[in-house]
C-alpha cells in the first residue's frame, strides 16, 4: 500500500487514444473507490506571449517542448506527490491561450496524467511511478486528429493537415516515438484494449491497497 498519492503517465502519439484510455481508467478506478485525479498536459501550454517569445517571429510549433510550461508541471506533480492541492491552468484551444485557474482540488490516491511529451522529459518522467505508452498506427492517429481539431478546435482542414505535416509528425519522430522505450507498458490501439485495462486495474488498486477492488477486477 502506498502512503502518497500514485502518479501514472500515460503518453501516446496524437490521436492514439491516450485521453481516452485516461478517462476510462479515472472511471475504473471511481468505480473501485480509489479516488482518482485526471491531469492533462495540454492545459500546461504556456501563456501564448510567452511562447511567441520563445520561438522568436517563428510559427509556433504547439508540438515542442518550448510550447509548453514545464516548469509549473513539474512543480505541479512535485506538489502532487507530496499530497498537496494544486490549481490546474485552464487553456482556451481557440484562442491558444491561458484563460484562468480551475479551483484548487487535491491529488486523491491516484493521479492520472495524459500528454505527449510526459516520457522525453525527465523533469516529468521521473517523477512517475507508472508509465503507460498507447501505441496506435500513424493512419489512424492523423484521421482521429482531423475529426477533433475540426469539430472542437475550430480549425480547417487545411490547417490541420499543414500542421500535420510541418510539426506534429516531426515531433512524433523525434520526442513522442523515442519515449516508448521509458514505458512500463505498451497497450496497442487504446481503450479497445480490454484486457490491458484489466491489468492496469488490478496493478493500480493493488499498489494503492484497494484489496477488494483489485480482487473484482
Amino acid at each position: 500500500m502506498t502512503d502518497r498519492p500514485m502518479l501514472i503517465g500515460i503518453v501516446g502519439g496524437s490521436g492514439s487514444g491516450k485521453t481516452s484510455v485516461a478517462v476510462e481508467l479515472v472511471k475504473r478506478l471511481r468505480k473501485k473507490t480509489v479516488a482518482t485525479m485526471l491531469l492533462d498536459m495540454d492545459a500546461y501550454y504556456a501563456p501564448l506571449e510567452v511562447v511567441k517569445g520563445r520561438f522568436d517571429g517563428r510559427p509556433v510549433n504547439w508540438d515542442h517542448p518550448h510550447a509548453f510550461d514545464l516548469e509549473l508541471m513539474a512543480t505541479h506533480l512535485s506538489a502532487l506527490h507530496r499530497g498537496e492541492t494544486i490549481r490546474k491552468p485552464l487553456y482556451d484551444f481557440r484562442l491558444s491561450d491561458r484563460t484562468g485557474w480551475e479551483p484548487a482540488v487535491p491529488p486523491g490516491q491516484v493521479v492520472i496524467l495524459e500528454g505527449l511529451l510526459l516520457f522525453a522529459l525527465p523533469e516529468l518522467r521521473d517523477q512517475l511511478d507508472m508509465k503507460i505508452f498507447v501505441d496506435t498506427d500513424a493512419d489512424i492517429r492523423i484521421l482521429r486528429r482531423i475529426r477533433r481539431d475540426t469539430r472542437e478546435r475550430g480549425r480547417s482542414l487545411e490547417s490541420v493537415m499543414d500542421q500535420y505535416e510541418n510539426s506534429v509528425r516531426p515531433m512524433h519522430l523525434e520526442f513522442v516515438e523515442p519515449s516508448k522505450r521509458w514505458a512500463d507498458l505498451i497497450v496497442p490501439t487504446g481503450v479497445e484494449n480490454r484486457t490491458a485495462l484489466d491489468v492496469i486495474t488490478h496493478h493500480i488498486c493493488s499498489r494503492v491497497g484497494n484489496q477488494e477492488g483489485a480482487s473484482r477486477v
